[in-house]
């Protein structure tokens, strides 16, 4: 019963979270572990996203940039996940890459060494290009 519960309450997160993007935005995960899980087993590198609802940028960025048609052609070149700054279960995983503001995105390996990060917002043209230069350190 309880395990019933827990993937009630997990699928009705992911849902939630997927609701609160904008159509064609890439796929998120809702946490760094199930990312990190997934970029392991995929073998593509993570884009982490730290954010949260009070941030205009981060906003934007969301509503944007990752939607963009720049940025649509690297959805499934990366693992994405999305953490919410102001939830605690993600307090951790924040300090882990030092994230004392936002936008912070980090650019993982998938065995989770840093590639390159962000700190800011950014047009989706620049992101995309990120991306792209991002795709290229991973390969090396």
């Amino acid at each position: 019963m309880k395990k019933a519960i827990l993937l009630v309450l997990a699928a009705a997160t992911g849902l939630a979270l997927a609701s609160d993007f904008p159509k064609g935005s890439p796929e998120f995960k809702d946490s760094s572990d199930y990312a990190m899980s997934a970029a392991k087993k995929s073998g593509k590198p993570v884009i982490m996203v730290f954010s949260a609802a009070w941030c205009g940028p981060c906003q934007s960025m969301k509503r944007e940039v990752y939607p963009s048609e720049a940025v649509k052609a690297y959805h499934d070149k990366f693992v994405w996940a999305y953490i919410d700054i102001d939830d605690e279960r993600n307090e951790k995983v924040a300090t882990k890459y030092g994230v004392t503001s936002i936008p912070h995105i980090e650019f993982l390996t998938p065995e989770g060494k840093e590639i390159d990060k962000q700190i800011g917002s950014n047009s989706p043209e620049a992101f995309a290009k990120t991306l792209s230069s991002v795709l290229a350190k991973a390969k090396k």
